[in-house]
């Protein structure tokens, strides 16, 4: 019930948003969203395929979930070997866990921890944090600049080589010319 109430409270902040405080029909929203579940109703209910899809709508869902292909694809003497075949790693890691969990109590001593350390470290780590911000900001102008040199460079380039042609077509014209005697 509780559901419901909020769902019909939510219904009426709508219909309050849309069509005012004074709206004359105070559920506007809520008979239309009715007048489109029975218009959806009945077409449903005209079509066969529809019914059938929505009996076979938890067959669906099922078929859907990740896990099923697993479950379809595998069988369980397969998934046994992969586990057997990993059982060194397994075994290792579990090693590794009993060991980390022993040495706890001396990461927690007192020896180690030293009072006010933790605040300054985080103030560290916030300092790490922007010099990385920056860092990235530098670097990006960096490649702006870089990009935009290179650019620059060739366009100097193709400058020089039109002014070089132009040159070359002006002294060829000022040359003079070998008139047969």
């Amino acid at each position: 019930m509780s559901e419901l109430r909020e769902m019909l409270n939510r219904l009426q902040e709508v219909d309050r948003r849309l069509y005012g405080r004074s709206g004359a029909e105070p559920r506007k929203v809520a008979v239309g969203l009715l007048k489109a579940q029975v218009a959806l109703g009945n077409i449903a209910a005209k079509r066969e395929r529809v019914k059938t899809l929505y009996k076979k709508i938890e067959d669906l869902m099922k078929y859907l979930e990740p896990q099923y292909i697993d479950r379809i694809a595998l069988p369980d003497a397969m998934k046994l070997e992969f586990i057997l075949a990993e059982e060194q790693y397994i075994v290792a890691q579990a090693e590794l866990l009993e060991q980390l969990h022993s040495l706890t109590s001396y990461l927690d001593s007192d020896h180690i921890t030293v009072p006010g350390q933790a605040s300054r470290l985080q103030t560290l780590s916030q300092i790490h944090i922007k010099q990385q911000d920056q860092s990235e900001e530098i670097t990006g102008e960096t490649k702006r600049l870089l990009e935009d040199y290179n650019k620059m460079a060739v366009l100097l380039s193709k400058q020089f080589v039109l002014w070089d042609e132009t040159v070359s077509q002006l002294e060829a014209a000022k040359q003079p010319k070998n008139l047969p005697e």
